[in-house]
């Protein structure tokens, strides 16, 4: 098994950092089920592959400037 220095999970805390969030708005995105979450340890977290996959989805904003 090889160590890439990618955690396998973040603590919601970490996964705000993240992604530019406050924690709270994390807690939101897993209670609603847009973000993948377990509990490991009595704690809740995100998986790496959870978070990689949120941050690869398209932002809806459309990218454009509006007119």
């Amino acid at each position: 098994m090889s160590n890439t220095g990618c955690p396998a999970y973040y603590t919601v805390r970490e996964a705000a950092w993240v992604l530019g969030v406050r924690p709270s708005a994390v807690s939101r995105a897993v209670r609603l089920g847009a973000l993948r979450a377990v509990r490991r340890h009595g704690r809740l977290v995100v998986p790496a592959t959870a978070l990689a996959r949120l941050l690869a989805e398209p932002t809806g904003d459309g990218g454009g400037e509006s007119r």
